[in-house]
């Protein structure tokens, strides 16, 4: 028996879930995929959705686009005011969180659970080392190290340089930790130990949770592709009620705006590099046109399928960041990167326990304003990241499985950020350039370009990146979306795909102009915040799940 499942950049499968190869524990239960459905077809446009599911977080989410963008002017301070509360009161619980993720991950590693094979014990992957390998690096690049890639290292370098400050009691810095004051290279190395600690385990772990947990109830188990079937072990034929129609619905609003968030950084950035190159203004209605301009690309790509559209842009975009990531090490400082990869992987095991610690914080600005919202953003994108590494990896054993996630994209992560903050963070300290230091978030790329040869060519080509990754993960989220709310059939037609990328769209300017950037914070932060709790609940449903299952020799 061959198959051949890939991610949602790859090809769809339209055949359903694998049977397990060899012996499994497979759970014996009467659902059918899409029993519950709701089919119809009108005018050569078919549906098949899951009546309940869809219904309710299509509608919730079009009220939320028509409220926000009616009174964007009141809807600003709302979205201010709520990610103070969320993170000034419960970044402790995101730190916590995160770290019982990645502790999971690591202590399965190490026990017999470890040996357990995804798609039963006798089951061989589907693809080799390096076109697996590959595939994690694609779900572990993204807008996100184009927008931080440069401003973070350099952010958090200058906030340690700077030292503490303290106004009646209170530290108002944004230094991690206790800072560096006027201690260059311990600001590098804190500064760069920040940057990893926020791209590094604690990211993988989540995405390594819920995608072990995907996996080994679809292929193991036999049950369908989503969120609610994690929880068999806890809800058992209840998971087809009610509470698992909660799950899925959490899961497509977490995917929905951590796919917004995204979206909106990268309408930022775009918008940024063609006012940098081009003198395009930097203004909203610039950002919104951009929006629509690629999500109507999207959609195209959606209307030829995934292997002929997407699959194709996602191996152009890989080839493109690797250029761009060997020009920027070759005519950069080339030798601190190199140095420097290594020195930062130790300065981020030592700072690891510390920038990990949920209470007792002294640095609340850098806690609750980094990290909370990285753990929350991470948290929305995890069923969409997690679905993608679970298709890929059937036919490994949970070990494998969790050495790679975990380690593969977290390198390649760290040689990211000390390439480009690195070299931004030597264009200032070593040559006396401010122009990274003073320019806004999403233009401190396009100044660190600016001072490398072939400008124009690296920054067209840094647009391009940007607006490339939008349309993959625009494209691959509506299909993860679509099967969710089609009640996991990953076969569903493509009138509803659309919808999902043209409702993608909309939530991104709506969150654009009903706040910026404090508005697609606020919105990742409360749609994290729930499936927190459901994502803790499914560490227990794993182990057990691992618990039943005959193990490979």
């Amino acid at each position: 028996m061959t198959n051949n499942h890939k991610a949602p950049e790859a090809t769809a499968p339209s055949e359903g879930i694998p049977a397990p190869e060899g012996p499994a524990n497979l759970i014996d239960t009467d659902y059918v995929i899409g029993q519950d459905n709701i089919t119809a077809s009108a005018m050569g446009i078919k549906l098949d959705l899951h009546g309940k599911v869809f219904t309710f977080s299509s509608l919730v989410i079009l009220f939320f686009v028509i409220i926000t963008l009616a009174l964007q002017d009141q809807v600003e301070p709302i979205f201010n005011a709520m990610f103070s509360f969320l993170t000034g009161n419960l970044a402790w619980f995101f730190l916590l969180a995160a770290n019982i993720f990645v502790v999971l991950s690591i202590v399965l590693i190490f026990t017999p659970l470890g040996k357990v094979r995804i798609g039963g014990a006798h089951a061989t992957p589907d693809f080799s080392y390096l076109g697996w390998f590959s595939m994690l690096f694609a779900a572990g690049m993204g807008i996100g190290l184009m927008f931080y890639g440069v401003s973070e290292p350099i952010t958090h370098f200058d906030t340690a340089m700077g030292g503490t400050t303290v106004e009646g009691g209170v530290r108002t810095d944004w230094s991690p930790l206790g800072a560096a004051a006027g201690n260059q290279e311990g600001a590098i190395s804190l500064g760069m130990a920040a940057t990893i600690f926020h791209w590094g385990l604690h990211p993988w772990g989540i995405y390594a949770v819920v995608a072990l947990a995907l996996a080994l109830f679809s292929y193991n188990k036999g049950l369908p592709l989503t969120m609610r079937s994690i929880f068999y072990p806890i809800l058992g034929e209840r998971v087809w009620g009610w509470p698992g129609h909660v799950i899925d619905i959490l899961a497509v609003f977490a995917t929905l705006f951590g796919l917004a968030t995204s979206l909106g950084l990268g309408a930022t950035q775009a918008t940024a590099g063609l006012g940098y190159l081009f003198g395009v203004p930097a203004t909203n209605t610039t950002m919104v046109l951009l929006i629509m301009g690629i999500t109507a690309v999207a959609l195209c790509s959606v209307v030829l399928g995934v292997e002929k559209g997407v699959q194709r842009l996602s191996q152009f975009n890989m080839i493109l960041a690797f250029l761009l990531l060997a020009f920027v090490i070759a005519v950069g400082p080339t030798l601190m990167i190199a140095t420097g990869f290594f020195e930062n992987l130790v300065s981020y095991a030592v700072n690891l326990p510390a920038l990990s610690n949920p209470f007792g914080r002294e640095d609340a600005n850098f806690s609750q304003g980094w990290t909370a919202f990285y753990w929350a953003w991470w948290i929305a994108w995890s069923p969409f990241v997690g679905m993608f590494i679970a298709r890929v990896s059937r036919g490994r054993t949970v070990r494998e499985f969790l050495v790679a996630v975990l380690l593969v994209p977290s390198i390649v992560s760290v040689l990211w950020m000390t390439s480009f903050g690195g070299t931004a963070i030597d264009q200032a300290v070593n040559q006396g350039f401010e122009g990274v230091r003073e320019a806004a978030l999403e233009l401190q790329l396009f100044q660190m370009l600016g001072q490398l040869p072939l400008t124009a060519i690296t920054s067209f080509v840094a647009i391009v990146l940007v607006m490339v990754f939008f349309i993959t993960s625009s494209d691959s989220g509506s299909l993860v979306i679509d099967s969710i709310t089609a009640g996991g059939k990953v076969d569903a037609p493509k009138p509803q795909r659309i919808f999902w990328a043209i409702i993608e769209g909309a939530v991104a300017i709506a969150l654009l102009l009903g706040g910026g950037l404090t508005a697609l914070q606020t919105a990742v932060i409360t749609t994290g915040l729930p499936f927190t709790l459901v994502l803790l609940a499914a560490c227990y449903a794993i182990v057990k799940g691992l618990m039943s299952e005959p193990r490979s020799v």
